[in-house]
């Protein structure tokens, strides 16, 4: 199992350019990133590949067919869960060494359905948004998610 700081995970992601940003995002980063199936895209998309240039040999990329797979892989750690329903800030959150932030497809987001199992509801949060809007991009999210956690675990300092 994998050292890490904090993990990346797209639940069912839907538009290649957002994967493959994050690709870059993570291989920067040093997060490793986790993709539950089924995509809304092929993996041999142009885009996909195109939006990771040269980055992707150095993402640590794992494929999943069920969420619950993680749950198993790392039952000692704090999933967070964003999703624009949710009452608490991400800023309000404390983030430990291994925890997992978990993001769901463009379209829709993590749905009830999804929150509903585990507990996941009183694990999740939102990113604010004081412009008003529905959302924000998934790439957005998911760097803004990233660098607040390595912030907050002392990681960026002198990097």
């Amino acid at each position: 199992m994998e050292k890490a700081p904090v993990r990346l995970v797209l639940v069912t992601p839907e538009i290649p350019a957002n994967v493959g940003n994050i690709v870059r995002l993570c291989a920067v980063t040093a997060v490793p990133l986790h993709v539950v199936e089924p995509c809304g895209f092929r993996w041999d998309d142009r885009l996909l590949k195109r939006a990771g240039l040269d980055y992707w040999p150095r993402c640590r990329l794992e494929r999943h067919l069920e969420f619950e797979e993680l749950e198993r892989l790392f039952p000692h750690c704090n999933f967070w869960f964003l999703s624009a329903r949710a009452e608490r800030s991400f800023f309000d959150v404390r983030i430990s060494h291994g925890d997992v932030l978990a993001l769901g497809p463009e379209s829709s987001g993590l749905s009830e359905r999804f929150l509903s199992k585990n507990g996941r509801r009183s694990k999740s949060c939102r990113l604010p948004m004081p412009g008003g809007g529905r959302s924000l991009n998934l790439a957005t999210a998911a760097g803004i998610v990233v660098y607040e956690s390595l912030r907050q675990l002392g990681l960026l300092e002198g990097a």
